[in-house]
């Protein structure tokens, strides 16, 4: 069973689950969001690099190299291809005040493997082991380094010597803690999450920091990860994505209490308000509407009208939309429903959400 406290080098996690780093949607909001429902910690969502480096300050500064003392503890990832700025950008972000550094090694989008980035460096061992090098390096030495991994490439056999080629030199350099996400690049979101492959790697390094991540999709899900594989700390991504709850819920679960109930129509409008009050304070009231319109659809998901109500969620340009939104919408207090596994087309969105982030610079 997890062990708690979690403790990744010097920081401490009171809670071994978190928010795991998802492009456009682990923003400041929605961490701090998922830290009051109980998370023990959160990743921001992957930045690239060289966006790091050319934004100093002003409004996107402000919004993705944010960190405040609700938000911690809080690692920041990022992604990139040139090692000497993988390590400008990792110190820019540990003096911003994030705890800890983590390297996507991991991606699976097509674009981003066009540019020799994400799950590229797991095709390649010794470009990857320049990368944490230069970071771990570049880094003051309280500061944690990690990785995010997935199980290589392909099922080949050469694909998992290079997994574990990067894994032990990464232990060797410094790297303090790695998350496992265990399907393959090119298998992206597709089929299941080999958890074996996790169990292995827990057998073959016992004494070191491992998270685990892929298929967690609900906090049973989560919870039998944790017995399966005995991994030290578990990465929610999309299972959190419109369902902060979730946390509450595992935290209950892991405690052995009943599981709570999901959240009626008026515990979520209480939790959109939040959402929406956070989003103005990071975004503004105007862009605040864009952004939670893009969550809008997640939290649908566990409306019991949310299917009707996407069409009212795809035309929202304003806050009198999004109070209108609510008005309809959330007018009467129905019975929630669990969010439903992923699907196939909120992975492709989410995918889709991945490959804009390493152009972050341009598109938002």
């Amino acid at each position: 069973m997890l062990q708690r406290p979690l403790r990744i080098g010097s920081v401490a996690i009171d809670f071994p689950a978190g928010l795991g780093a998802l492009a456009g949607y682990s923003d400041w909001p929605f961490r701090v969001l998922c830290r009051r429902f109980g998370a023990g910690f959160a990743v921001a969502e992957v930045l690239l690099d060289r966006f790091v480096m050319s934004v100093t300050k002003g409004s996107k500064a402000g919004r993705f190299l944010y960190v405040d003392d609700e938000d911690r503890p809080c690692g920041a990832q990022l992604m990139g291809d040139d090692p000497k700025v993988f390590a400008a950008a990792a110190r820019t972000l540990a003096a911003r005040g994030f705890d800890w550094i983590d390297l996507n090694f991991a991606c699976p989008v097509r674009k981003v493997l066009g540019k020799c980035r994400g799950g590229w460096f797991l095709g390649h061992p010794r470009e990857a082991l320049q990368v944490v090098a230069a970071v771990r390096d570049a880094l003051p030495p309280e500061v944690p380094l990690t990785l995010k991994l997935r199980r290589g490439l392909d099922d080949g056999l050469a694909a998992e010597e290079d997994f574990h080629r990067i894994v032990e030199g990464a232990w060797s350099l410094g790297v303090t803690a790695i998350t496992v996400h265990p399907r393959t690049v090119f298998q992206r979101y597709q089929g299941t999450a080999d958890w074996t492959f996790v169990s292995r790697l827990r057998q073959r390094w016992p004494d070191r920091v491992l998270l685990g991540s892929g298929d967690l999709h609900s906090p049973p899900w989560a919870c039998r990860m944790a017995e399966k594989t005995g991994v030290d700390g578990l990465w929610i991504a999309r299972g959190a994505v419109g369902y902060p709850w979730f946390f509450t819920e595992l935290r209950a679960v892991l405690d052995g209490r009943p599981c709570p109930s999901p959240p009626s129509v008026f515990e979520q409008r209480r939790v959109l308000e939040e959402h929406f009050s956070l989003a103005v304070a990071a975004y503004g009231p105007d862009r605040a509407v864009s952004v939670m319109r893009n969550f809008g659809f997640q939290y649908a998901k566990i409306h019991p009208r949310g299917h009707s109500m996407r069409p009212a969620l795809a035309r929202l340009k304003t806050r009198s939309d999004w109070d209108e939104l609510l008005r309809t919408w959330y007018d009467a207090d129905l019975p929630g429903l669990r969010k439903p596994p992923p699907g196939s087309d909120e992975s492709s969105c989410l995918e889709r959400s991945c490959s804009r982030a390493e152009d972050a610079a341009i598109t938002n």
